[in-house]
C-alpha cells in the first residue's frame, strides 16, 4: 500500500489547520486507498503546543490514517538519533541547522522530510497553519486530490489517461516519474507588502525587483514584479484545472505543494534563519532539473495570523523579508547555474546529483557583496520615504548590517555542508533506531 506523509510544521497554535489536515488525511485514505501518516512537527510554546495537542487528540479515527505530533523534545531526540547514527562529521553544526533557534522555514520542511523518510513515506505534501481549504458545491477543495491521481507515475501514463486539462511537457522527459504537484493559494499576498504598493506602488516595484537577478530584461521585470506573492490571485474555485509540464516555481507556494522521495531525500532546503522564501530551492531544482510536475488550482486560502498585524510582528516579518532579498543575491546565481545544467543536474539512473548541486551552492558564498550593499540601500531609503512603522525596520537594518550581509553567505556555506551530509542523514533515520524515534511522535493508531 502507498504511504505517504501529509505534513504540517508549525510554530504556533493552530487547532483549525489541525482539524482540516485530518479532515485531508481521511479523504486521501479513503478516496485512494492510501496510508496516510498525517506529521505535526510542532515546536510551539507550552500554551500553543498544548492546544495543538488536544486538536489532535480530537481527530476522529480514520482507517488508514495514523497521527503523528512531534513536539520539540522529540523532533530532537530524533534528530539526534539520526545525527549519531549517519557518521556526518560536526554532528553538533548539523543539529543547529536542522533545528535552529530562530523561524526556519527550510529547517522545518527538512524535519519532515527526515521523519517521512524514516516512517517509509514515499512522498510528503506540505501545508502551513495559517491556511485553510476552499469549498464548492459543499465540498472541500482538497489539494491532495490531485496530488495523489498523478504524483509518481509515469509522464506518459498520465498523459494518455485522459484525467489532465493540457499537456506542455517536453516530449523527451516523457518517461520520467512526476516528481512535484502544486498549485498556489487565493486570497491575502503570501509575503506583508500590500500595505507599501498602496502606499507608493514605484517604490514598491523597485524593493520588489531587488529580487530579480540585475540583467533580468525590463520587460519580464515588471510582469515578474506584478506577479510577485501574489498566488493564484482572488478568485475561488469553480472547476479543476491541471497542467503536465515543468512547474515554474512561481506558479506554486508552499503551503500547497507536494513532492516525491526521489527529490527530497537526495538534496534538502536551505536551512537559513529568519528568511521568507528559503523553502522554495526544490521547486526551482526540480524546474531545472526538467522533472515532470502537474500544477492545478486547488488552491489554499492564505490569511494572515494577528501576531504579524502587530508592530512587532510587522519588524520581525520585513527583517525576514530583507534577509531574503540578500538571499537572492546567492540563490540567483545558483538558479542560473541550474538552468544551464538542465538535464545534466541527473544522473544516467535519472536521479538529482546532489554533489553537483552542492558544488554550485559553496561557489555561490564568495560571491561579491556589493549588490547586497546596494539593496540594503535601497531598502534603507524606501522603508526611511514610507515612515512610520517602515522607519523601524529601517533602523533594524542600518544597526545589523554587517551581520546581515555576512550571514546571506554563511547561510549558504551552511547549506552546502547540509547537502553533502543529506543522504547519510536519510539512511540514518531509516534505521530501526530512526524509525523508533519517529514513531515516539504517534498519538494515534490506525482504525483497524
Amino acid at each position: 500500500m502507498r504511504r505517504i506523509g501529509l505534513a504540517l510544521p508549525t510554530d504556533r497554535a493552530c487547532p483549525d489547520a489541525i482539524a482540516a489536515l485530518g479532515d485531508e488525511a481521511a479523504y486521501a485514505a479513503r478516496h485512494f486507498g492510501t496510508e496516510v501518516r498525517l506529521l505535526i512537527l510542532d515546536t510551539s510554546g507550552p500554551d500553543a503546543l498544548a492546544a495543538n495537542r488536544t486538536a489532535a487528540d480530537a481527530l476522529r479515527p480514520a482507517p488508514g490514517v495514523t497521527v503523528h505530533h512531534l513536539d520539540e523534545r522529540r523532533q530532537r531526540a530524533f534528530l539526534r538519533t539520526a545525527l549519531e547514527r549517519s557518521g556526518v562529521e560536526d554532528p553538533g553544526r548539523l543539529l543547529g541547522l536542522m533545528l535552529p533557534d530562530g523561524v526556519s522555514y527550510g529547517a522545518c520542511t527538512n524535519r519532515v522530510f527526515l521523519v517521512a523518510a524514516a516512517l517509509g513515506c514515499t512522498s510528503v505534501h506540505r501545508r502551513d497553519s495559517d491556511g485553510r481549504y476552499q469549498r464548492h458545491e459543499g465540498e472541500t477543495v482538497f489539494p491532495v486530490h490531485h496530488e495523489l491521481a498523478f504524483l509518481g507515475r509515469r509522464a506518459a501514463d498520465v498523459a494518455a489517461s485522459g484525467a489532465l486539462t493540457r499537456t506542455r511537457l517536453d516530449p523527451a522527459a516523457a518517461d520520467r516519474p512526476v516528481a512535484l504537484v502544486g498549485g498556489s493559494f487565493i486570497g491575502e499576498m503570501s509575503v506583508d507588502l500590500g500595505e507599501m504598493h498602496r502606499a507608493d506602488p514605484a517604490l514598491y516595484e523597485e524593493v520588489v525587483g531587488l529580487s530579480l537577478p540585475a540583467d533580468c530584461p525590463e520587460i519580464w521585470r515588471r510582469k515578474l514584479v506584478g506577479e510577485a506573492f501574489r498566488g493564484g490571485g482572488t478568485t475561488p474555485f469553480t472547476r479543476d484545472h491541471t497542467t503536465l509540464m515543468a512547474v515554474s516555481p512561481a506558479r506554486v507556494d508552499m503551503c500547497n505543494i507536494s513532492l516525491t522521495d526521489a527529490v527530497y531525500e537526495r538534496v534538502p532546503l536551505p536551512p537559513a534563519t529568519d528568511t521568507i522564501g528559503s523553502d522554495y530551492f526544490l521547486s526551482h531544482l526540480v524546474h531545472d532539473a526538467k522533472l515532470p510536475g502537474v500544477l492545478h488550482n486547488r488552491h489554499i486560502v492564505n490569511h494572515y495570523t494577528g501576531e504579524r498585524r502587530t508592530d512587532r510582528g510587522f519588524l520581525a516579518y520585513q527583517l525576514r523579508f530583507a534577509r531574503f532579498l540578500l538571499a537572492t543575491h546567492h540563490l540567483n546565481a545558483v538558479y542560473a547555474r541550474l538552468t544551464a545544467a538542465g538535464g545534466d543536474l541527473l544522473d544516467a539512473e535519472g536521479h538529482l546529483r546532489a554533489p553537483l548541486v552542492a558544488g554550485y551552492v559553496r561557489d555561490s558564498v564568495a560571491l561579491d557583496v556589493t549588490a547586497n550593499e546596494e539593496r540594503l540601500d535601497v531598502l534603507d531609503r524606501s522603508y526611511r520615504a514610507l515612515g512610520d512603522r517602515y522607519t523601524a525596520v529601517a533602523d533594524a537594518l542600518a544597526a545589523r548590517r554587517q551581520e546581515l550581509l555576512d550571514g546571506a553567505a554563511a547561510d549558504m556555506a551552511d547549506f552546502a555542508l547540509l547537502i553533502d551530509a543529506w543522504q547519510p542523514l536519510v539512511r540514518a533515520a531509516r534505521s530501526p533506531e530512526g524509525v523508533r524515534a519517529a514513531n515516539a511522535g504517534r498519538e494515534a493508531a490506525p482504525l483497524r
